[in-house]
């Protein structure tokens, strides 16, 4: 870029080396000498320049009471040809009718500092009644028309004040070209300075929490403390879905827990920026300037994350409206508050580079989601086959025979009958429920709902407590081997009924056979 220095040439400085004077003279007090004559010229252009705009403004008060004279005179023009007409009283009656409204009117502005404070300025009044004294001793005490005398007189004085006009504007603008020549400290002052304060809209409050009372042990550790409680592959914990037929009502603690986490979500003022129809660049800056706090850094995540979710949803087109309002914002936010009004002026122009590189950038970002949501819905589907096929149920060996469910007692005696209650009591609420119906359905229900290792978990710790008469060995009948085993039990069985169908048939017609040979 091409910087023009031209303007520092109206800079006025000094240079010792420059300077050269006579040897008998003292260098030093002839610079001093030379800066106190620039000063003091300085000083007297700005007293003129003052003066003259001082008169200037004084002259145009007394052209308009001028101009007001020569109107009354011309309107009074039939009474002054009127014989009789005594010619000091017609002008007086002219100057009484141009007068002003009151003193404020007549009373010439104060004059600056420094000009005119020998004399006092007379009233304008004064002027004009001075201005007739001088037009009726020029005219004399007999004209042949005193009234075209009188108007000529005035007009002649008019034109006396026009023409220094003039000059005193001509003079003016000589110095105030002069004075513009240099540049000098007075010289210095702010160009633009603008500045504004967006208020933020008050945030709602947030609910009060409710508080619930807690008892108190000697060892808190213990109630952490369950045979059951560890993560499965999936992540979910031991039990926990044993129990989903009766929901745990929230808790205070359960509401802090959930208020630990924390969610991405775009406000309502994010969710409302969002709305904004892509494109609508004029309402989008409108909006930003008149809500600055939707600039931040949690308003673009959160757009983003509401952007992922709509793409899981199906819903593209509101997802990438998403990402195009949530790019606009973090934009601004790197540019600064007065880099926003640049920025969209550039995405604005036609052909601009930044209108090409941020829609690279949105069409970039929303590539990503989509091909990261489309990797989740597959996996998602993937392991929904998994969670399907991998279950522990309970079946009995032999077609023929049922599992039978005994309940330990809640008074046990013996001490066997003591270990099984303890194990009990340790199954999740929904087990023990399913296990006090004695329906193998339902247990197969709770047990389905678990994962594999806890499945195999309870059905060792049912066998242990003696609470299922079954033969040693359970037969997953959800996986491929169960399934086999399954169907060679089964075909076992029917082979052995089939047999004893047989036999009993060949038995019946050997006994009718020996009767008819006996009769």
């Amino acid at each position: 870029m091409v910087v023009n220095y031209s303007k520092w040439d109206a800079l006025e400085l000094s240079d010792d080396s420059d300077i050269e004077v006579h040897p008998n003279v003292d260098k030093r007090s002839f610079i001093r000498a030379k800066q106190n004559q620039i000063h003091q010229q300085r000083f007297q252009r700005r007293h003129q320049i003052d003066t003259l705009r001082y008169e200037r403004i004084i002259n145009d008060g007394l052209l308009q009471r001028i101009d007001k004279l020569l109107n009354s005179l011309q309107e009074h023009a039939q009474q002054a040809t009127a014989p009789g007409q005594n010619p000091d009283e017609f002008m007086m009656q002219a100057l009484m009718d141009c007068a002003g409204d009151g003193d404020d009117d007549d009373v010439p502005p104060k004059p600056p500092q420094g000009v005119h404070t020998q004399t006092e300025e007379p009233r304008y009044s004064v002027m004009l009644a001075s201005l007739v004294d001088q037009v009726k001793k020029e005219v004399g005490d007999k004209p042949q028309d005193w009234f075209q005398s009188y108007v000529k007189g005035v007009e002649g004085h008019k034109n006396k004040v026009n023409g220094l006009q003039i000059e005193l504007n001509q003079k003016l603008a000589d110095l105030e070209r002069e004075e513009g020549k240099k540049i000098t400290s007075d010289s210095i002052h702010t160009g633009f300075s603008v500045s504004s304060v967006a208020k933020e809209k008050e945030k709602a409050k947030p609910a009060p929490t409710t508080k619930s009372e807690t008892v108190e042990v000697l060892n808190p550790g213990a109630l952490k403390k369950d045979s059951l409680s560890r993560l499965d592959s999936a992540g979910q914990s031991s039990g926990a879905e044993a129990d989903v037929d009766e929901p745990v009502p929230k808790t205070s603690g359960n509401v802090e827990d959930e208020d630990d986490e924390e969610h991405i979500e775009p406000t309502e003022l994010g969710k409302s920026f969002a709305k904004i129809k892509m494109g609508d660049y004029k309402k989008c800056l409108q909006f930003i300037s008149e809500n600055h706090a939707v600039v931040a850094e949690r308003e673009t995540d959160g757009l983003l994350v509401q952007a992922f979710n709509a793409q899981m949803d199906g819903k593209p087109e509101i997802a990438k409206q998403c990402v195009h309002q949530a790019l606009l914002l973090q934009y601004c936010r790197s540019l600064g508050r007065d880099g926003v009004g640049l920025f969209f002026k550039r995405i604005t122009t036609p052909g601009h580079q930044a209108q090409k590189v941020f829609q690279e950038d949105v069409n970039s970002t929303y590539a990503r989601i989509r091909s990261r949501c489309t990797e989740l819905i597959k996996e998602k589907e993937s392991n929904a086959k998994t969670t399907e096929t991998e279950q522990i149920q309970l079946h009995a060996v032999d077609p023929n025979t049922s599992i039978h469910i005994n309940i330990p007692s809640e008074s046990p005696s013996e001490e066997v009958e003591v270990k099984a209650r303890e194990i009990f009591e340790t199954f999740p609420p929904g087990l023990q429920r399913a296990l006090e119906s004695g329906e193998l359905a339902k247990v197969n229900e709770v047990l389905g709902k678990m994962s594999v290792e806890e499945a195999e978990e309870v059905v060792e710790k049912l066998g242990e407590g003696g609470m299922l008469s079954v033969e040693e060995g359970v037969i997953d009948g959800t996986t491929e081997e169960g399934r086999e085993r399954l169907k060679g039990l089964e075909e076992k069985a029917r082979a052995e009924k089939l047999a004893k169908e047989a036999v009993a048939r060949n038995g019946d017609t050997n006994e009718v056979e020996v009767a008819d040979v006996d009769d």
